[in-house]
């Protein structure tokens, strides 16, 4: 009688393997198609007009809190990691202010070891500039990233390392080892995923996962519950015009959890926020 516990309790596991294998499956079907989107010389000049699309708000924020990251590397970072062949405008500012809002968050941090969570992946920009800042701060650190694509299978990505074929996400950020060796690239949904990570507890996160109301505001309660006051969750895409889901969630949080929230809209298509634990 005392095997048919353990033996149950395996089944269970076995089956949630099975079923978060199959969830990830799904998204191994090259969703960026199965060719370069442009050339190399339309990646170039599509980089050249990122990196002159500043905000002078942002900017305002990193004199605020005495932490700017150093623009150079974050202009070769992004060209492989965030220049891309798209409608909309493009703009890689979400690499500056969690870089900003994670070194004043340590600077303020009694804990030995920094503890951060990202969802919503894509091509590692935002997880290597947040290690980019644990490394700055002179800290130790460790930062989990999820998202539904594998960080070990070669794909076409829609940015100009694509251009040497299909590549991982992996070998696309070798140029970064050091940085990416600091975070555990999780490939899941973060409804499944989430709730099992445990960290004891999160002093920071960026949310960039799915652009829903209820998903934004399931993956901010699970990082909530592990936070403590002056813990931070930064938002992407504040955006009301494209995404009023993320803008409702984030509303919601300011009027019923113990976060204080602040905005900041660098364009009339591009807003973030982040909200701080106040108790």
């Amino acid at each position: 009688m005392s095997s048919i516990k353990p033996a149950l309790q395996e089944a269970v596991l076995r089956a949630r393997a099975a079923v978060n294998s199959a969830v990830d499956r799904r998204w191994d079907n090259d969703p960026f198609g199965d060719r370069p989107h442009a050339t190399r010389e339309e990646y170039l000049q599509l980089f050249e007009a990122a990196r002159r699309n500043r905000s002078d708000k942002i900017a305002e924020i990193e004199e605020r809190v005495g932490y700017a990251v150093e623009s150079d590397w974050l202009d070769e970072l992004a060209l492989h990691t965030q220049i891309v062949k798209k409608k909309s405008e493009l703009c890689y500012d979400h690499g500056r202010l969690p870089y900003s809002l994670l070194r004043e968050r340590i600077r303020t941090l009694d804990a030995g070891v920094v503890s951060v969570i990202e969802t919503g992946t894509a091509r590692g920009f935002s997880a290597i500039c947040m290690s980019r800042a644990i490394q700055d701060s002179g800290v130790e650190g460790r930062i989990v990233s999820l998202d539904v694509l594998s960080h070990r299978r070669r794909q076409i990505w829609n940015c100009i390392d694509d251009l040497d074929g299909p590549k991982s996400r992996a070998e696309i950020l070798e140029p970064w080892r050091s940085l990416s060796s600091r975070v555990v690239f999780l490939q899941s949904d973060t409804s499944y995923a989430l709730p099992r990570v445990s960290l004891g507890r999160i002093h920071f996160a960026f949310l960039d996962a799915q652009h829903t109301r209820s998903s934004v505001l399931f993956e901010f309660d699970v990082v909530a519950s592990q936070q403590g006051p002056g813990d931070s969750v930064v938002f992407d895409d504040v955006t009301r015009s494209d995404f009023p889901g993320v803008v409702a969630a984030v509303e919601e949080i300011e009027a019923s959890r113990p976060y204080r929230v602040d905005y900041v809209e660098v364009s009339p298509r591009r807003g973030y926020a982040w909200a701080t634990r106040t108790s």
